[in-house]
């Protein structure tokens, strides 16, 4: 079972200051909107960049609704990254009225 966090928690989370969001969009999709702090890395190279992540802190990943974060979290558990999803993803994240970043 992958570990999932909803809105609301995931938003008090961030509200700490300290989260660490991973967004595995495509930069195509990231760049419109993303949650603030957010760091892009597609799910497309994720397995490549899996050693670039910390293993000793909570990770949480987004992506637009949650299917492609799920598939993100489970590859990054499988090598020891506490990895959690975000439900409902960035598209939730947006149509509650949350604040949102934008990339050049």
């Amino acid at each position: 079972m992958i570990p999932e966090i909803d809105q609301n928690a995931f938003a008090a989370r961030l509200a700490e200051g300290d989260a660490l969001v991973i967004d595995v969009r495509e930069a195509r999709e990231y760049r419109p909107g993303h949650v603030p702090g957010a760091q892009n890395l597609p799910l497309s190279v994720l397995p490549a960049r899996l050693p670039e992540l910390p293993q000793d802190r909570p990770v949480y990943v987004i992506c637009q609704a949650g299917g492609r974060s799920a598939q993100a979290t489970a590859l990054m558990r499988a090598v020891g990254i506490d990895a959690t999803s975000v439900t409902g993803g960035t598209g939730a994240w947006i149509e509650s009225g949350r604040p949102v970043a934008t990339a050049a």
